[in-house]
């Protein structure tokens, strides 16, 4: 009886140590190549255009709007530097020069493989550098309020006649040109009122009220 065990035992033992080896495989710590790797705490992820996608949504929101010579707002219409100074001052917080040839002076000049969204692009329509400006907002289109009569629109980059007059790009707003919102602090308790001592015979009262 124990030789038909014993043989019973042999005969399964190849079975036995495959299961173990399985078993064991399933309980061991992968790879050291499959772990991932967690970002570093506080490190930002690299995006040119974190923190501008509001100018492109103001922008946007503005298509429509008429074409008026000098106007700044969507009451009396834009002009083309009226429309990007109007956006760019209450989505992103910064104060643009009136000018389109002064905001061409202004910011970071960008390749045009570093343009993104938020970002003013240039163009040359009267025979001089940065004669017309607009609003990048992506896939080669750009916001901008074009000629007299016409409206606020949404115009392709790639067209002939803007791709041959292209000037360049400037970044001129950020991310961190937009406060984060924060939940104010509580107040302090107020100390208690202080007693003033009495002011002295030869005080001077008017040194006193130089240094106040």
């Amino acid at each position: 009886m124990a030789r038909v065990a014993l043989i019973f035992h042999t005969a399964h033992l190849p079975v036995l140590c495959t299961a173990a080896l399985l078993l064991a495989a399933c309980a061991s710590t992968p790879p050291a190549r499959y772990n991932a790797q967690p970002r570093p705490a506080g490190t930002p992820m690299v995006d040119p255009s974190a923190g501008l996608e509001e100018v492109s949504i103001q922008a946007m929101s503005l298509v429509g709007t008429p074409y008026r010579y000098g106007g700044n707002t969507p009451d009396s219409g834009f002009d083309c530097s009226g429309l990007v100074r109007y956006v760019v001052l209450r989505a992103a917080n910064v104060n643009l020069p009136r000018t389109t040839e002064a905001m061409g002076d202004r910011g970071v000049s960008l390749e045009r493989s570093q343009v993104a969204s938020g970002d003013l692009v240039f163009f040359n329509t009267t025979g001089r550098a940065n004669s017309h400006v607009g609003i990048y907002v992506g896939q080669n289109r750009f916001v901008h309020a074009p000629s007299t009569g016409g409206t606020v629109r949404l115009e392709d980059m790639t067209k002939s006649y803007w791709a041959s007059r292209y000037n360049g790009a400037r970044r001129v707003a950020s991310g961190i040109n937009q406060a984060p919102a924060s939940v104010a602090p509580p107040a302090a308790p107020a100390p208690p009122p202080s007693v003033a001592p009495p002011a002295p015979v030869d005080d001077d009262p008017i040194a006193a009220f130089a240094n106040r």
